[in-house]
């Protein structure tokens, strides 16, 4: 054997990788290295990213003292009390950036869009980088849900925006009522009428390139890049339409009269579902600020964030921050009690963000976000306190980083960061 192989242990995804794509390589005998052997994890790992517009009041949100275990909860975090040992606070992260409600949609990648061409990645979220990674493994690579119609909190490699699921008998019918025959061969038609014009532009595409100088080849590759997006969706819709959707014991969901908070558990519970069944691998949830909240007995959830430091609006805002903690909680109460193959829960197999792109909504501040990371079988550090001082402060997107690397990314950045974080170790 060639001794310079002799110890080769590389993944075959080292092998061929430029300009963000992968070439899986076949098994080589002479490499000694066995990749055609190589099974799926018996229970796969999730991601699940829940992020509210609005933030949450920081006087309520972050603990009070040192980090660590035996920090004191926070009145907004009481709900999660169960949990208390499975899940991380973060305090002083942020990208650094400003621009009040503007913001919000770079939480999950740390790049405002109108800078996103000056980054490799583009504004690219976590959740739409590791939905990449899982490919056609799911009938989903990501579920994208939330109340009303979302503020953008999702984007693709190409820059664009994924607008939330907000109905839940829509969604229940996604994941779990198969279509008849008839529905599924207008369906096969349709994919396939749709992927002959796809495969005629991309040609035509590339012969323009020959005639574009160098700013507009780069808006081009921009453009092939999105219909390669749309592509894969297509196959990957082709590739499902004839497997059976998973049985699940929960009653059919019937259309909803309103699209608000009452429907926020039921969201929840789908979104857990369809991580169990392995429907999908990567779920997002949006809490968008224009929802009503008059089920509560409360103002606008918009004004009470702009609260003034007025003590009654605060205690209002303190409700409606309490009541999606609560639900939060029986998130993770679902997947606890969701059992997987080797042994533990979806649970420990799924790492879950809940925060915000909004420091502090009354005065319209993007920096100090609250973050929780939950879950994925971390030795979780209780309360995580950064450096404060801007010249040593740790880019949120270090997080993001580290979550991608979790869940299985071979990136060796992302957005912002200048490294990993070793909270989560």
């Amino acid at each position: 054997m060639n001794p310079r192989l002799k110890n080769s242990t590389l993944d075959r995804r080292h092998f061929l990788r430029g300009m963000g794509v992968t070439l899986a390589l076949p098994a080589f005998d002479s490499l000694n290295t066995g990749f055609a052997a190589e099974t799926l994890a018996p229970s796969p790992k999730r991601l699940v990213c829940m992020a509210n517009h609005l933030g949450f009041y920081p006087g309520n949100f972050f603990p009070k003292g040192e980090g660590g275990l035996d920090y004191d909860l926070s009145p907004t975090l009481e709900p999660l009390a169960p949990h208390k040992k499975d899940f991380t606070v973060f305090s002083n992260l942020d990208d650094g950036l400003n621009g009040g409600h503007a913001c919000v949609h770079a939480f999950l990648s740390g790049i405002r869009t109108e800078e996103a061409s000056g980054f490799a990645a583009k504004n690219i979220t976590i959740d739409q980088r590791a939905a990449e990674s899982v490919g056609s493994k799911t009938r989903y690579r990501s579920l994208t849900t939330g109340l009303d119609q979302g503020t953008k909190l999702c984007w693709t490699r190409s820059g664009i925006t994924i607008p939330p699921i907000n109905n839940p008998a829509r969604l229940f019918d996604a994941l779990f009522v198969d279509s008849d025959e008839n529905s599924k061969s207008k369906e096969r038609r349709r994919l396939s009428l749709r992927a002959s014009v796809l495969d005629a532009l991309n040609g035509s595409a590339k012969k323009l390139s020959n005639d574009l100088n160098q700013a507009d080849k780069d808006k081009l590759d921009q453009y092939l890049t999105s219909v390669r997006e749309v592509e894969q969706t297509l196959q990957m819709s082709q590739d499902w339409l004839g497997k059976p959707k998973p049985k699940v014991e929960i009653n059919r969901v019937e259309e909803a009269e309103r699209m608000h908070l009452e429907i926020m558990p039921l969201m929840l519970r789908l979104n857990a579902l369809a991580l169990q069944t392995d429907s999908t691998r990567v779920c997002t949830f949006e809490l968008p600020m224009g929802f009503a909240t008059a089920e509560l007995d409360l103002d606008s959830y918009h004004g009470l964030s702009h609260h003034g430091k007025s003590p009654g609006r605060i205690d209002q805002l303190f409700v409606v921050e309490t009541y999606f903690m609560k639900q939060f909680s029986k998130f993770m109460d679902h997947l606890k009690e969701m059992p997987v193959e080797g042994g533990g829960t979806v649970f420990d197999k799924t790492a879950i963000v809940i925060g915000s792109g909004m420091g502090n909504a009354s005065g319209h501040h993007n920096r100090d976000l609250p973050v929780i990371v939950a879950g994925g079988g971390f030795q979780h550090k209780g309360h995580y306190i950064a450096p404060e001082e801007d010249h040593k402060r740790v880019p949120l997107s270090n997080l993001w980083l580290t979550l991608l690397q979790w869940f299985g990314v071979e990136d060796e950045s992302f957005g912002r960061s200048t490294g990993t974080l070793d909270a989560l170790a």
